[in-house]
């Protein structure tokens, strides 16, 4: 896959063609848990914790060498027991083993928990992509949900930065979340 075609994976906004409420969780800001609570009794199943090369769509968004090997955690979010956002997020190696190493002790609480109350956290814009086969979360999709993979998924992501260390947490709403009956914002 083209590097030019990467790039244009990720836009800095939603699609017009999405709902306002749809534009409105690709950009809500703070933490995604607290507001997945507000819809009712959230649960987070660990789908991944482990080492991997780190792909090229990951080397631009990270700006990290070709050689950077990344920790990956994947896992999925349901709301009342209905799987309905999954979420990967990753650091290189080194910085998972330092500023980061949280990640890896979190087990089945939010990511938020080492987000949201250091003062020396600064996060990105997000940027939102619809899933596209050429993403490198679309393997991930059709292994976990693969009876949902034809679907639409939307997806945000952001870099959050600790000392200059990139973390990068990508977050796709499942269509369940979408069909959500008491979907709102809050």
């Amino acid at each position: 896959m083209s590097v030019s075609i990467l790039q244009n994976l990720w836009k800095s906004t939603p699609p017009s063609s999405l709902n306002h409420l749809q534009k409105y969780w690709l950009n809500r800001s703070g933490a995604l848990t607290a507001g997945l609570r507000q819809l009712g009794k959230v649960k987070i199943h660990i789908l991944n914790e482990s080492p991997s090369p780190m792909c090229e769509e990951d080397k631009i968004a990270l700006q990290q060498p070709h050689t950077t090997v990344i920790w990956v955690r994947e896992i999925v979010m349901s709301i009342n027991d209905l799987p309905c956002v999954w979420a990967r997020s990753i650091t290189p190696i080194q910085a998972s083993q330092s500023v980061w190493r949280g990640i890896r002790h979190l087990n089945t609480r939010p990511l938020a928990e080492i987000l949201y109350d250091d003062p020396r956290i600064i996060r990105s814009h997000f940027e939102v992509s619809r899933i596209h086969p050429a993403s490198v979360l679309y393997p991930a999709l059709q292994r976990y949900f693969p009876e949902q993979v034809h679907q639409a998924h939307y997806a945000r992501r952001s870099i959050f930065y600790k000392n200059a260390l990139p973390l990068m947490v990508t977050e796709c709403f499942l269509p369940s979340f979408w069909a959500l009956p008491n979907l709102q914002r809050v």
